[in-house]
């Protein structure tokens, strides 16, 4: 039985596409973009939760998905000095 098993082609599903359109309002609202602004880089922002990671959580209450580390977005923040 289990060798005529067909694995479908996959398709999107409801939660692929609402999370799109709001990904999309995001990219919208945001500038986000995939190479750093001279110094400034997801990997060095505050907002970065494990700067050693090339692909890390932001956490920006604006934000909040996955980037990487080379990228920048207009709400960089340096981390501060004493954390």
């Amino acid at each position: 039985m289990a060798d005529d098993y067909i694995i479908p082609e996959p398709e999107p599903k409801e939660i692929d596409e609402k999370l799109s359109m709001e990904l999309r309002h995001l990219s919208e609202n945001a500038v986000l973009k995939g190479r750093p602004s001279g110094e400034e880089k997801c990997e060095n922002c505050r907002y970065y939760l494990e700067p050693t990671a090339h692909v890390s959580y932001c956490w920006h209450p604006k934000l909040r998905i996955l980037v990487g580390d080379e990228w920048w977005c207009q709400w960089w923040d340096a981390v501060p000095e004493d954390a």
